[in-house]
């Protein structure tokens, strides 16, 4: 029977987990509703005078190029006003919603100071947005134009009052010496008579606005026309389209507040004044507010206000800002009207205009107060003599005013050759009241009828009165120099301002004196630098014929003259140098006006070290190793190139700089420098230069660098006691004999392949070399030079015997057959000398001076058995 198994009861969960997902979804639901209503955008509403320029959908709102809203509707107001134009800002834009917020429409817009709203023209007309502080609010009248400075902006705003508007406009320019610093942003006019300018000074030229700056108008052309010429004058060509002022800042001035006022003058006169001072007079009978100061002819200043005194009346004068240096502590002042005589009315207009000052400068330092005469004082020193020297004659003729910043201070009284007919001098009278002006370092310069001076600034144009151009002038530039000079004094009439400043620096340089070779590239005004630094240049390149060298006299300034010193040195520049090796390539390019002209470069060796102050080396490694120039001659044939090495033993001990083909076209002309520290050594009167070529042959290659390099120059020193700089070199190695060797001499009838560096073997070893050979005198045999090392010398005497071990040698006999005798393979292809010895060495067959062998061509049978058992000397 089956048995059932007993039902399990499972009791049922209270929560199931299927209901997590429903929960999951409203959160996440409820989440996301919370967000878009969170992020639905801010309502806001503007009201601009029109709808022009702006689309729904498509006009953005944008804060310093991020857009944060749209526009998303456009109605017209109840007044039919305006429009309404309704936005929705970003949600995150909610802060910036205040009662001073500003928003108004950029479109683009050109006019002649500039473009503005340029990123508009490309990405449409958008709303732009100025946050500003107080209480939160959705409602806002726009702005009619943008406002006077960006957001974000920083710097200075001021104040400028005019009384016209003239020139001036929206986005003219500030300027500080020539340079912008910042431009007008806005302008209204206040109290019907005068016109506010908002102008934004950018930060980092904001400290130049001082609080007594003065600002004077720029725009268009300065034109100053009278009977004495004509003066035209502009500030730059932004000034001359848009308009400009500019300003004047003390350093030692206070800064400017931000909104602080300042009043727009018409020109820099106005503007920064004059000097200013006050004359006492008894009464003001023919003088009034306003009445001219007169110097020679000239109006100079005026009275500005005048006093009641208790004892007569005090008039408060100023001179203008170009005529301040004439006053002084000695000068005069009168009063004078029209002159009426018999002759005639002299002044006509002051019967009219009223009388004037008249005034004489005088020296010392200027005072507060000057006593006003009524008449002329009566002039008791005599007039300063001068003579004048020039080199040409600038249209100068007597009669000629003598002028001071443009006023008349004496006349040229007359013009002549000088004695030696070298150049012109004129005889010029200086008036007495100007005497003081003549100081030691002074000169003069002829001033041009017409003068056009023309930049990226402006252009400059300066005509002179009927006078300059028919008899001409002479302006005095004066010296900072306090000395006076004494009456009969000569000086100098340069031909212009630029001549003058060159021979004044030339005057102070110290000059220098180098040789070269060549011109080195140079010419006069090259300049000269010390660290790319210019300290000098050079004043004239002349050829000396004695030495057939160029001498080259530089002048170095005078803050520099500390430079020239025992250790320095002089070297050319090159446009380019490249220096190139393995661990990489180095270009040094020299100043552009170096480039152009040429330039020398001056160098300082270690302290303690003698540089050569009078030589132009051809480089900067040149002179910094102290090298001295020598000078070769090889036969036109040598295979040498300009920047060779000089070497001794394989050491580099100079260079060759060039290589030129004299004249008889025989012969090669190598200017080279030997380094310093050898150079006493090797310019030795018996030093010996000589060519150094790869030379390939059988035995194998000599000198195979110059394979690579190309062939160089060697040198032998010399024990000569006098030294030269000239040599004459040669194209072979000259013959050298060391110390302890033994120079033996071997006759043959033929050379055969024997040359130089041949080797003599001594059963197998090498014991020395062909040093040399040459044919005897009649021509019948030759001579060969040898030379047996000092280590084995002892083993040749007059019983050695020498026979030529080249090649192969082949004797045939009819009944003893064939006999082939070699030497070594080395030998078979390079040669050789061998040597045996019969009798041991002793003083009895020592070799003597005059001892010659004979070279056999083959050895004898007893040779071979020849084995004395010698003994080192050693």
């Amino acid at each position: 029977m089956t048995e059932l198994e007993a039902p399990k009861v499972v009791k049922k969960k209270l929560f199931s987990p299927i209901w997590l997902l429903p929960i999951v979804a409203l959160v996440l639901g409820a989440w996301l509703g919370i967000k878009s209503i969170r992020e639905s955008g801010v309502e806001v509403r503007i009201h601009f005078p029109s709808a022009t320029g702006i689309d729904v959908g498509k006009t953005l709102v944008r804060y310093q190029g991020l857009t944060v809203g749209k526009v998303v509707d456009i109605s017209i107001d109840d007044a039919l006003q305006g429009v309404y134009v309704d936005l929705i800002m970003d949600y995150r834009s909610t802060p910036f919603l205040r009662d001073e917020t500003k928003f108004w429409l950029v479109m683009p817009k050109a006019s002649i100071t500039g473009v503005e709203g340029l990123d508009a023209l490309f990405s449409g007309n958008y709303i732009a947005i100025q946050p500003g502080d107080g209480e939160y609010r959705s409602d806002f009248v726009a702005e009619d134009q943008a406002p006077p400075v960006a957001p974000g902006s920083d710097g200075l705003m001021i104040e400028l009052t005019s009384k016209s508007l003239g020139s001036l406009d929206v986005g003219s320019q500030v300027f500080y010496r020539q340079i912008p610093v910042g431009k007008i942003v806005s302008y209204r006019l206040v109290n019907d008579d005068s016109i506010l300018f908002n102008a934004y000074i950018q930060k980092q030229y904001a400290h130049l606005i001082k609080q007594n700056s003065a600002f004077w108008n720029v725009s268009g052309l300065t034109l100053d026309a009278s009977l004495s010429g004509l003066k035209v004058k502009t500030e730059s060509l932004a000034a001359i389209l848009a308009g400009g002022v500019t300003f004047s800042s003390d350093p030692n001035g206070t800064k400017a507040t931000a909104n602080q006022k300042f009043v727009i003058y018409e020109d820099a006169d106005s503007a920064l004044g004059g000097a200013s001072f006050s004359l006492l007079a008894d009464n003001a009978d023919a003088i009034q507010t306003g009445a001219s100061i007169i110097f020679r002819g000239i109006e100079i200043g005026r009275i500005n206000q005048t006093h009641l005194l208790d004892k007569g009346v005090r008039f408060d004068a100023t001179i203008d800002t170009q005529y301040a240096d004439l006053l002084s502590g000695t000068a005069q002042f009168w009063v004078e009207g029209a002159d009426i005589s018999l002759a005639g009315i002299k002044h006509a207009s002051r019967l009219v205009t009223g009388s004037v000052i008249n005034f004489i400068p005088g020296v010392g330092e200027a005072k507060s107060e000057y006593i006003l005469l009524n008449t002329a004082p009566e002039s008791r020193v005599q007039p300063v003599q001068l003579t004048l020297s020039a080199e040409d004659n600038p249209g100068i003729k007597a009669g000629a005013e003598v002028r001071f910043k443009q006023l008349p201070i004496g006349t040229v009284t007359g013009v002549k050759f000088k004695p030696d007919y070298s150049g012109i001098q004129y005889q010029i009278e200086i008036w007495s009241e100007y005497r003081s002006l003549i100081t030691k370092g002074s000169y003069f310069i002829p001033e041009s009828a017409l003068a056009i001076e023309a930049s990226l600034d402006g252009v400059s144009v300066s005509t002179r009165d009927l006078t300059t151009l028919t008899k001409g002038a002479i302006s005095l530039i004066r010296s900072k120099s306090t000395q006076r000079l004494a009456s009969g004094t000569g000086l100098s009439l340069f031909a212009s301002m630029q001549q003058a400043k060159e021979t004044i620096e030339q005057r102070e340089m110290l000059t220098i004196t180098l040789s070269s070779p060549d011109g080195a590239d140079l010419t006069p005004k090259s300049p000269i630098y010390y660290k790319k630094m210019q300290i000098g240049k050079v004043l004239s390149l002349d050829w000396n014929a004695s030495d057939e060298n160029f001498a080259i006299v530089l002048g170095i300034d005078k803050a520099f003259r500390n430079l020239i010193k025992s250790n320095t040195v002089f070297w050319r520049n090159g446009a380019m140098t490249i220096d190139a090796s393995l661990t990489g390539v180095k270009v040094d390019v020299a100043p552009l006006e170096g480039a152009l002209k040429g330039s020398v470069s001056l160098g300082l060796l270690k302290e303690g070290e003698t540089g050569d102050q009078h030589h132009l080396y051809g480089s900067q490694s040149l002179a910094l190793a102290k090298a001295q120039p020598i000078q070769l001659t090889f036969p036109a044939s040598s295979k040498i190139a300009a920047y060779a090495p000089i070497r001794y033993m394989g050491h580099k001990i100079g260079e060759v700089e060039r290589v030129k083909l004299n004249a008889d076209l025989s012969s090669l002309h190598l200017d080279a420098y030997l380094y310093g520290d050898y150079a006493n050594i090797f310019t030795r009167e018996d030093s010996q230069y000589y060519l150094v070529d790869a030379q390939i042959s059988l035995s194998g290659i000599t000198a195979a660098e110059t394979l690579l390099t190309g062939p160089y120059v060697a040198v032998l020193p010399g024990v000569s006691t006098l030294a030269i700089t000239q040599f004459i070199g040669t194209t072979d190695a000259p013959v050298q004999i060391a110390q302890d060797t033994l120079s033996i001499t071997l006759v043959d009838s033929s050379l055969g392949s024997i040359k130089v560096g041949t080797p003599i073997i001594f059963r197998g070893i090498k014991i020395g070399d062909v040093r040399d050979y040459r044919l005897t005198d009649d021509g019948v045999e030759v001579l060969i030079l040898a030379q047996i090392d000092a280590n084995y010398k002892h083993l040749v005497n007059q019983s050695s015997q020498f026979w030529d071990l080249s090649g192969i040698k082949v004797d045939v006999g009819l009944f003893s057959g064939a006999q082939i005798e070699t030497g070594s393979l080395e030998n078979i292809l390079a040669g050789g000398i061998g040597v045996v010895t019969e009798q041991i060495s002793s003083t009895d067959n020592q070799i003597s001076a005059d001892k010659r062998f004979t070279l056999h061509q083959k050895t004898e049978q007893q040779w071979s058995e020849w084995a004395p058992a010698q003994q080192s000397s050693n």
